[in-house]
């Protein structure tokens, strides 16, 4: 049996498990709730599992371990602002947002939430919220849909759209019939294989370089400044790598996961599950690029795409079978966060722009379904974008996280800890943010001196604070929900 043949079983069998997940999660999914947030059901290592394996996306196993394998460890900034981000998410939004959403007509998505909690009659900041999230996250899943067409290309030599529409059928038949429960529970096992392939590459990669003392040496042999945390590196430069982890406040996809969680005390567990999750593997992903770099030097070979290089140590380590399952890993990292995406912008499309539109009445077993076809136009016009194969749709995702970093976070950490937070500051402040993002990340002589996030997050913040207290007027239902949230809080801890 051939190598190819190993590794492309290996690729059915996960597949495979991935549509049986979204079978086993379609059983237990009843109503509107159950499809867009789980029942609030998750227990700490799904909801941490989750959170991670739809955050990380293909960066984690291509991207860091490739340019890290070009620059060296000046290239890991990123993923020191990645890490405290992530924590901060789990210490500041994490317990408050779980409760408040309970508290606040149990709301079931981001945008529902905050209209709630700033009791907005007009319906308006839902709307933009909702119109928002739909564009960038419809841009974003077909960036992933791209890196799934690319990664059959790359591996097998299959036909680009051929692997476009074998990623996009699975990724839409699990989340389509299991909704958040499905997405959940697969990005649980999608997290679990990129874990482990991330900690076994370098470790027996170790072993191939001759240990620590001699993997060192070849590093410094090809570049000693390689080895070097600022080499090359501007202050600006290293702020707006740290940034990035200002993103983490305001992702639908990420910070639903909060929302979901089964309870307050739940949250201290998924937090060192999660943040243990992703300093592991980020060490793991660094590693895999500094033993690349000595593996290659030794061998006085070129390795001649960068972010391959974790394929290719698992192919060069492990036997086929063991090297498909990594191959896997790439492709769990891609089709994690594409479902992630995909079930909040149905929830987006149904839950905050049609039933806050149209108001109709309906049996929740009508809106599940109304999500099902949300999923599946959403793919399809994901796809469509995706079709043409261009390089320029996959720029869009550090311009979507800055995005939504800039758009919702400031306005979510306010709203759970400012009470005169409005409605207005809140509209404004999200149309500032993001028409910052928009003006900054498209002025190449700015955006080569600072990432977008910075100035977006930081006018979104005044903007919202500063039309907030212009527009501040007492009420009593908004402040007896700020304390019963906090009471809760306190009682659930």
């Amino acid at each position: 049996m051939s190598n190819e043949m190993y590794q492309l079983i290996a690729i059915i069998i996960y597949m495979a498990a991935m549509v049986f997940i979204g079978w086993y999660a379609f059983k237990r999914t009843s109503n509107l709730t159950d499809y867009m947030l789980g029942g609030r059901s998750l227990g700490p290592a799904v909801t941490a599992l989750s959170a991670g394996a739809a955050d990380m996306s293909g960066w984690l196993l291509m991207g860091l371990p490739g340019a890290i394998f070009l620059n060296g460890l000046v290239e890991t900034w990123i993923a020191v602002g990645l890490t405290l981000g992530a924590y901060l998410n789990y210490v500041l939004v994490a317990p408050r947002l779980r409760v408040y959403t309970q508290v606040s007509s149990d709301s079931i998505t981001i945008p529902s939430y905050l209209e709630s909690r700033l009791k907005d009659k007009s319906r308006l900041l839902r709307i933009v919220s909702g119109i928002v999230i739909l564009i960038f996250f419809t841009f974003y899943v077909s960036s992933g849909m791209v890196a799934g067409g690319k990664f059959f290309l790359s591996s097998f030599g299959l036909d680009y759209h051929a692997g476009l529409l074998i990623v996009s059928a699975v990724v839409i038949f699990y989340t389509l019939f299991g909704g958040f429960l499905a997405v959940s529970y697969t990005d649980v096992v999608q997290g679990l294989i990129m874990f482990l392939s991330l900690i076994l590459v370098p470790i027996f990669g170790l072993f191939l370089t001759g240990g620590f003392s001699e993997t060192a040496t070849s590093i410094r042999e090809v570049d000693p400044q390689l080895l070097n945390f600022v080499s090359g590196a501007s202050f600006l430069g290293i702020l707006s790598a740290v940034a990035w982890g200002l993103g983490y406040f305001g992702q639908p996809h990420i910070i639903v996961r909060f929302m979901a969680i089964s309870s307050v005390k739940e949250v201290k567990s998924a937090r060192r599950i999660g943040i243990g999750w992703m300093f592991l593997s980020l060490f793991g992903a660094v590693a895999t690029a500094l033993v690349g770099i000595a593996y290659y030097q030794q061998h006085n070979a070129t390795l001649h795409d960068a972010e391959t290089i974790f394929i290719t140590l698992g192919q060069i380590i492990f036997h086929p079978f063991i090297a498909g399952i990594m191959l896997a890993a790439v492709l769990a990292a891609v089709m994690s966060t594409i479902s992630s995406q995909l079930i909040v912008t149905s929830s987006a499309l149904i839950e905050d722009l049609y039933k806050a539109v149209i108001k109709t009445d309906a049996p929740d077993k009508q809106y599940v379904f109304y999500g099902r076809i949300a999923v599946l136009v959403v793919s399809i016009i994901a796809m469509v974008l995706a079709w043409p194969n261009s390089d320029t749709v996959l720029k869009i995702v550090s311009f979507a996280w800055a995005g939504f970093g800039a758009s919702f976070g400031p306005i979510i950490l306010l709203s759970l800890y400012w009470r005169k937070l409005t409605a207005k500051g809140a509209l404004w402040g999200m149309i500032t943010g993001a028409i910052t993002v928009m003006i900054w990340g498209n002025v190449e002589a700015l955006t080569s001196n600072l990432y977008e996030i910075v100035p977006g997050f930081i006018i979104c913040w005044l903007v919202t604070y500063f039309v907030s207290l212009a527009t501040y007027k007492p009420n009593a239902e908004i402040d007896k929900e700020f304390t019963e949230a906090i009471e809760l809080l306190e009682r659930e801890r």
